[in-house]
């Protein structure tokens, strides 16, 4: 039985597999870019500051939830990039809610605010732990390091963060690098994500040739972004297999 990766066309790998050259993506000038998104778990509570209209001011996407329940309905919906937990608002420590967020979207970055001592609270599934009070210039200092990417260079679709600038994606809290081709491919796909995109068109996007006799590269490279995004590659909830046409990318 022949080897299957013997009849690939190897000019089709070597050029991207052995380097990152940032010139080597087609798309790099397509698409356009998102905001980062954070979910805020806030309370309504007169005498403790709200952060939802500053976030906002900032630039921020915000998903304004008020408890922890609502949070983890949203979290397969919002796919947010960070989770800000305002306990101080919801007269708990917070600590059941980011353990719960944690096991929910493992990876997902979150910062705890509070108006208890940190020594007092035990053992938090948080990144940052801010005491009350402080300025909402204090609060996106500590958000910004938890950030994928810069928002210039990060595409999001649904749960897909693509970072332009790092060569990565992330996905419900799963980071891996990415070689520029797999950018190329999986930005087209995003730009035209539920749409059904025609083999040989992916091949002549992505690989900017008009040889399309043998595709079977793109389907190496289609396993390795499963591989990427998927819990579980072989049975996909993302990249599905269009049978005798092509791909689709359904978030």
């Amino acid at each position: 039985m022949a080897n299957y990766n013997m009849h690939l066309r190897i000019d089709h790998f070597s050029k991207e597999e052995l380097s990152y050259r940032r010139n080597d993506n087609p798309l790099k000038h397509r698409g356009s870019r998102m905001k980062a998104s954070i979910l805020l778990i806030e309370g309504k509570r007169s005498d403790y500051p709200t952060f939802s209209y500053g976030l906002q001011q900032k630039g921020y996407e915000v998903e304004l939830v008020p408890n922890g329940n609502s949070a983890v309905a949203r979290l397969s919906e919002a796919y947010p990039d960070l989770a800000v937990v305002n306990a101080a608002s919801l007269r708990t420590n917070g600590r059941r809610i980011c353990q719960t967020l944690r096991k929910e979207l493992d990876g997902l970055p979150i910062i705890l605010i509070t108006d208890q001592p940190a020594t007092t609270l035990g053992d938090v599934q948080a990144n940052v732990i801010l005491n009350l009070p402080f300025t909402i210039q204090k609060l996106i200092n500590r958000i910004k390091p938890l950030l994928p990417a810069e928002e210039k260079n990060l595409l999001h679709v649904g749960p897909i963060r693509l970072d332009l600038e790092q060569h990565q994606v992330r996905c419900m809290g799963k980071q891996s690098k990415l070689t520029p081709r797999m950018i190329a491919l999986l930005r087209l796909l995003m730009e035209k994500k539920g749409e059904v995109i025609e083999r040989d068109l992916l091949f002549r996007q992505v690989w900017d040739t008009e040889y399309t006799v043998d595709t079977r590269t793109l389907d190496v490279h289609i396993s390795w972004l499963r591989g990427a995004l998927e819990a579980d590659p072989r049975h996909p909830r993302f990249l599905k297999t269009v049978r005798g046409v092509g791909y689709r990318l359904d978030v």
